[in-house]
């Protein structure tokens, strides 16, 4: 008797149709941030490139990694913001929001350091034309890594890994959502695209040691 097991089933969830994307053209901007340890600094400064991207047509905007903090797990705790409890408690995101309704743009909010009771998290926020939050992502692969005398690194040591893969539908297309390392597994990717994402989007902070390594590559290959 043969089997009726489909390996490909096993890996790949069942696909959807394609949703019609709600415009077929349009420009993306992509905002590269010098972060300071001043915080009102760096939501001032993105507020700024935000502003420069629209202003040049863009109607989807996206922040890097981890743009309102500097990069480092002592960091993390001071830096992180309460998403869920409101504007007065997440500076950032009050000004993803606000801009992103009075420009009528869909913004990818790079990430921030999320805090969510006792745990931290490294969270991508969408926005779309209205201001409203549309989509939270919660980096799933968190970057641990140790090259002897190069780098070394374990965002494990303060932030919890995000559980749950993100698709999000916007004024400009359904869209799939990853953090940086995200992007070195293919599953996530595969996922997105059976899922019927017309783009799929990995805010980055690579460093100089392995980025130039994978980064451009790892991007042709999703």
């Amino acid at each position: 008797m043969a089997s009726s097991f489909g390996p490909e089933q096993a890996r790949v969830p069942p696909a959807i149709q394609l949703p019609a994307p709600p415009i077929s053209q349009f420009k993306i901007g992509l905002c590269q941030l010098s972060v300071t340890a001043d915080k009102a600094r760096n939501v001032a400064h993105a507020k700024k490139a935000i502003e420069e991207a629209a202003g040049k047509g863009a109607k989807l905007v996206v922040l890097p990694e981890i743009w309102n903090s500097p990069y480092s797990n002592d960091s993390f705790p001071v830096y992180a913001e309460d998403i869920d409890a409101g504007s007065n408690a997440s500076p950032s995101t009050a000004m993803l929001s606000e801009v992103a309704r009075a420009l009528k743009i869909t913004i990818i909010g790079g990430s921030i350091p999320e805090r969510c009771g006792d745990k931290l998290y490294n969270t991508c926020c969408v926005f779309d034309t209205d201001g409203k939050l549309k989509a939270k992502h919660r980096k799933i692969h968190l970057f641990d890594i140790d090259f002897p005398g190069k780098i070394t690194f374990q965002e494990s040591k303060t932030l919890t890994a995000g559980e749950t893969p993100t698709v999000v539908d916007t004024e400009v297309g359904r869209i799939g959502i990853g953090i940086c390392y995200d992007i070195q597994f293919q599953e996530l990717a595969m996922l997105y695209a059976a899922r019927g994402a017309h783009l799929i989007c990995y805010p980055g902070a690579f460093n100089m040691t392995t980025g130039p390594l994978h980064w451009e590559l790892l991007q042709r290959a999703r």
